[in-house]
């Protein structure tokens, strides 16, 4: 008379009567309660974080930022520094070459006085000699002697 399905109906409900008398369905809607706010706040939680965090990188971007304008600043200040040390160095440099183009246009000018006074000190040397040829050709006898006692009376002059 009662078959399988009938008293597999009525152990059915009878489980939710001992569900319902035991109060299963108020733990399990606690439970679900507590689960429910525990995600909530762990939603609220991480809303934070990830507010701090937006903060935190837009703080990093802008020090990024500000550290590039440095580095930008830097890099031109060293562009600056580095003319302006080009620019002393090739005055540097055209100031020592002048100066060695006046040393050594003193060093021309020096050796070519010297070769100048060693010229008219050969030529002098040469006009001497000949000269003393001369003369002591020329020199003999009567005029010889007028031209020795001339030259006796002009150093007598020069040296009073």
């Amino acid at each position: 008379m009662f078959d399988q399905e009938f008293w597999e109906l009525v152990a059915f409900i009878l489980f939710l009567g001992l569900l319902g008398y035991l109060k299963v369905h108020k733990k399990v809607t606690s439970a679900l309660d507590m689960r429910a706010e525990r995600i909530s706040k762990e939603l609220s939680e991480a809303a934070i974080l990830r507010t701090e965090a937006a903060e935190l990188l837009a703080s990093f971007e802008k020090k990024k930022a500000e550290a590039e304008a440095e580095a930008q600043a830097i890099i031109k200040q060293a562009e600056t520094e580095a003319e302006i040390i080009a620019r002393e160095a090739r005055e540097r440099v055209a100031d020592f070459v002048r100066r060695r183009t006046k040393q050594a246009e003193e060093k021309i000018a020096s050796a070519e006085a010297a070769a100048a006074s060693q010229v008219r000190t050969a030529a002098a040397d040469a006009a001497t000699r000949a000269a003393e040829i001369v003369l002591k050709a020329q020199a003999k006898g009567k005029y010889g002697e007028d031209l020795i006692d001339k030259g006796i009376a002009d150093l007598k002059h020069l040296l009073h």
